[in-house]
């Protein structure tokens, strides 16, 4: 656990200082948004271009390590928080590169956000696959429908197939750098075609435990 805070505290460190180090040498407008092309379609002031994501980046770790503890199942959480803790440092390190992208932009290093964004949303689903092959029923993390947080065994099954789903979901995010101008396509379809099936098959699952017990 040390570890993991030690290197969630270096991550974030990170962030700010790269802030901190670049800040004079920003434009008074920071690029902030990017449209499907990967064309600059919002600008922010300097201050909140230079540290507004590092601020969100700290309250989303916040918001993780809070979790475990307040969480009604937290005893749940606990017998996976291995790969828990792994999330938050993924999550982290992603949040960096969609900050550096954003630094660098800003300093004239025009790299498509089109190319970064699919190798780091790639690796984040495919970690959020292997996660979700690992959790246990709780209120916060993971396939959380009402069939699911119902019954132990729907959330076991559910979980083993979305986490596979998720992990393909993330090879496929990664064709987006071949197609750039399409990257937000192999992104957005994929995660809505999960999302439907989870929801769908939970209850399906969920229906077939019910007549069983019957």
């Amino acid at each position: 656990m040390k570890i993991v805070v030690a290197m969630s505290v270096a991550l974030l460190a990170a962030s700010f200082l790269l802030s901190v180090f670049t800040f004079p040498y920003m434009p008074d407008m920071v690029a902030s948004h990017w449209n499907a092309a990967g064309e600059v379609d919002g600008y922010l002031p300097k201050f909140w271009g230079a540290f507004l994501l590092p601020l969100i980046t700290v309250g989303l770790y916040l918001l993780f390590v809070a979790i475990p503890r307040i969480d009604p199942l937290k005893d749940n959480i606990m017998r996976f928080i291995g790969y828990y803790n792994g999330f938050i440092l993924v999550m982290l390190a992603f949040m960096l590169v969609v900050h550096i992208q954003v630094i660098f932009w800003s300093l004239g290093f025009t790299v498509n956000p089109n190319i970064v964004m699919p190798i780091g949303v790639g690796a984040l689903f495919m970690y959020i696959g292997v996660m979700l092959s690992r959790a246990k029923r709780n209120w916060f993390i993971g396939i959380r429908t009402p069939w699911t947080l119902s019954s132990d065994a729907v959330w076991d099954k559910t979980h083993r197939i979305g986490g596979r789903l998720f992990i393909m979901v993330g090879a496929l995010s990664l064709i987006g750098v071949l197609l750039p101008q399409y990257a937000y396509l192999f992104i957005l379809l994929p995660v809505l075609a999960v999302s439907f099936y989870t929801i769908l098959y939970s209850y399906v699952i969920y229906q077939r435990d019910i007549k069983k017990v019957g």
